[in-house]
């Protein structure tokens, strides 16, 4: 028998996605088109489906760790931010998008 951790992982996502685009509770606010994903990022993302995907996302990384809150979520998510001729420091991403979701 076959769980959520043997399903190769951005296959599953992109699935998911795709899925996610027909239920009509799941749908893109209009303040997301404009956002970006955290404060180390320097635009919006590029991909106009990002939504969708992070919801996938989210949802398969619920089923693999269980109850999860959105400060996890938000290192998860996080990445490094660019500070010039500083060094690189790590920054949480944002966490409305994962609580909307």
């Amino acid at each position: 028998m076959t769980n959520i951790k043997d399903i190769n992982a951005s296959k599953l996502i992109r699935e998911a996605s795709s899925e996610l685009k027909s239920v009509e509770t799941v749908k893109i606010p209009s303040w997301a088109r404009f956002i970006k994903t955290g404060p180390a990022k320097m635009r919006q993302p590029d991909n106009n489906d990002w939504w969708y995907m992070r919801a996938a996302s989210i949802l398969r990384k619920v089923a693999v760790d269980g109850p999860i809150g959105v400060s996890k979520l938000k290192t998860k998510y996080g990445s490094k931010k660019n500070r010039g001729h500083r060094p690189e420091e790590f920054r949480k991403g944002a966490g409305k998008n994962m609580r909307v979701i």
